[in-house]
């Protein structure tokens, strides 16, 4: 139950390596660049989350480093193999078939080396990921009702889904590029060094515009990419609120309105996109002219050395191959960082949740309660959503075991705040709530609100079957339970005309279902759960009469013999309640049965001539 019908509550092209694959080939090259704020902290928590995996992550570690040092001894095999046919030599094919042989099998190990390394740590991924969404999705469950009325449902599922999948892309690719990375660039230089450290020097004037241009395409690209994530932000929204009332869409002839508002937003999309798009388009081009003016200055140099006798044409190939593995990841090193930084920013928004208060623990002396009456008493209750702003003040009133109190009055005035406190969905600020006696305080949690039933005007179904839904509230429920609960509902009857009856599959929210079968199955659930109090929303406020007829029905049956809670606007439904209470600014401004209160002739009074003679007044129009 949300409290938010109360409306005062305000609440704010690489190059590759034979048999490797391209490193940043898994970067989701268009996305936005978000950074996080504590880079170090964030990386801590979520090596906490690797647990076990860290022994996998060392023998990851030792495929990478052999897997690296094969794709090193490369072009070492092939610098070898073109001296040995070089000119003015006689060839030596023997020592040219080992060369050949020994690098055939060179990059057949390190391809299954690399696969390898790519299969580990998938699975080290997923495994870390599916603790971290677990670790998630349980806080989800401990959290209070005020956390999720502060925030939208697409906001927690994008945390639990694109943020998370930002964080296993981050360690399946990042992790292990940066690892060979770190290798090859390192071991590419000492070998480049090796063979020629004039052609080092030669090699490494590119690399300050590598870094420059980078840097500069970066920032430029960041800012058009989080500008497109914006609008398509406004887009998705778009389209998911003409979809979902495309009904109302229709009826008011709003089609081309909202074609009109689309292509607006669509166009939008289509400029900040088309920016983002030219300027990371730029970076590849421009890379492979610095590479290039790289070789040709590698070239040309060799070309001076070898004819001078300082240098071999195989080193000259040896080096221009170690040149292009040591540029090569450099270029990759800004797609790398940025994915890096988001799978980051990523676990850093999901740590956010995980930080969050959750409901106050059980006092350490709370007891269970496992018989409920259902005495209800509320003892100079005060509370406030906001410290600043009061909605319930000093109220206090008594319901008996078995009895039913309506609650009525504007939207605003503290009904459902009522039954948020009396659920414990929040705690009272000022005063106490009593249940058979004692401060709901000093029970339980969990037997506390499974002393409660629920019966809302938005009725609420699961994925599943007709008969589990029915079994949610008591899953060890046996059929005969189910079949009983029922029928007195009034749902047995369509529930049998089903292809499937029982056993019928529903589909999103119960949406092959008209509203009052769906408010009938509810009803059942909670018959079936057996609760002490009952609590009735608005349960038949969207219902035709002739269902609604049904609903009375096994409304009444639901509430014989249980407290009964009613929040009502229809006030000819609320008629024969023991006891009506008329809320109005967090107060009881009057209280009494229907008789009583008609007969002082005050608030209740007017509330119900109003309500009436607005509908004789639509049944003589």
């Amino acid at each position: 139950m949300s409290a938010a019908s109360d409306q005062s509550r305000n609440t704010p092209p690489p190059l590759s390596i034979p048999g490797r694959p391209a490193m940043g080939g898994g970067h989701r090259r268009g996305g936005p660049i978000v950074k996080p704020k504590n880079f170090k902290e964030t990386l801590r928590r979520l090596w906490h989350y690797f647990g076990n995996e860290r022994k996998m992550l060392s023998l990851v570690f030792i495929f990478i480093f052999f897997s690296s040092a094969l794709a090193l001894l490369s072009p070492f095999l092939i610098g070898k193999a073109v001296d040995a046919i070089g000119l003015n030599k006689k060839v030596d094919f023997n020592f040219l078939e080992l060369m050949i042989t020994i690098l055939v099998a060179a990059f057949i190990v390190d391809a299954a080396l690399t696969l390898l390394q790519g299969w580990l740590m998938a699975g080290v991924s997923q495994r870390v990921v599916k603790r971290l969404r677990n670790a998630l999705f349980v806080k989800l469950q401990k959290l209070p009702v005020a956390f999720f009325d502060k925030r939208t449902h697409g906001e927690l599922m994008s945390r639990l889904s694109n943020d998370i999948d930002n964080v296993s892309s981050t360690i399946s690719q990042s992790t292990t590029q940066l690892m060979s990375g770190a290798i090859v660039i390192s071991g590419s230089f000492i070998m480049m060094l090796i063979l020629s450290p004039i052609l080092t020097v030669a090699s490494l004037l590119t690399v300050p515009l590598v870094f420059l241009l980078t840097r500069s395409i970066a920032k430029r690209t960041s800012v058009y990419f989080k500008a497109q994530q914006i609008e398509l932000g406004k887009l998705n929204g778009q389209i998911e609120e003409t979809i979902s009332g495309i009904e109302v869409v229709k009826a008011f002839n709003h089609e081309e309105k909202a074609i009109s508002e689309f292509e607006d937003v669509n166009q939008k999309l289509r400029e900040v996109g088309l920016k983002a798009q030219i300027w990371s388009g730029f970076l590849m081009p421009i890379m492979n002219v610095i590479n290039n003016l790289g070789f040709a200055i590698v070239a040309v140099t060799g070309g001076f050395l070898a004819v001078e006798g300082m240098i071999t044409v195989g080193a000259i190939a040896s080096f221009i191959t170690y040149s292009r593995q040591f540029v090569r990841p450099l270029n990759d090193l800004a797609n790398i960082f940025n994915m890096l930084q988001s799978g980051v920013a990523g676990a850093e928004r999901v740590f956010e949740i995980l930080d969050e208060l959750e409901e106050p623990e059980d006092l350490k002396n709370a007891v269970v309660l496992d018989k409920p009456m259902g005495h209800v008493v509320f003892e100079n209750v005060s509370f406030g959503y906001r410290g600043d702003v009061p909605i319930l003040k000093n109220m206090s009133f008594e319901a008996d075991i078995g009895s039913s109190t309506a609650l009525v009055g504007s939207t605003g005035a503290g009904k459902t705040t009522i039954v948020n406190l009396l659920t414990r969905f929040y705690d009272v600020t000022e005063g106490r709530i009593l249940l058979d006696g004692h401060d709901i305080r000093e029970y339980t949690r969990d037997s506390l609100r499974s002393c409660f039933g629920f019966v809302l005007q938005d009725t609420y179904l699961f994925s599943g079957t007709i008969k589990e839904n029915i079994m949610y509230g008591r899953p060890s429920a046996s059929d005969a339970e189910v079949v009983e609960a029922a029928r007195m509902a009034n749902a047995d009857a369509f529930i049998k005309r089903l292809p499937n009856q029982y056993e019928t599959l529903l589909s999103e929210n119960g949406g092959n279902l008209s509203q009052g079968q769906r408010q009938l199955i509810a009803i059942a659930r909670v018959i079936l759960a057996k609760p002490a109090v009952l609590i009735l929303d608005e349960a038949t406020s969207s219902i035709d009469t002739r269902t609604e007829l049904h609903i009375q029905e096994a409304l009444l049956s639901l509430m014989e013999g249980r407290t009964s809670f009613i929040i009502a606007h229809r006030l000819n439904t609320i008629r024969d309640a023991d006891t009506i209470m008329v809320i109005d600014n967090g107060e009881i401004v009057e209280k009494g049965n229907h008789s009583e209160l008609m007969n002082k002739q005050g608030k209740y009074y007017n509330m119900f001539f109003n309500q009436f003679s607005n509908v004789e007044m639509a049944v003589d129009k």
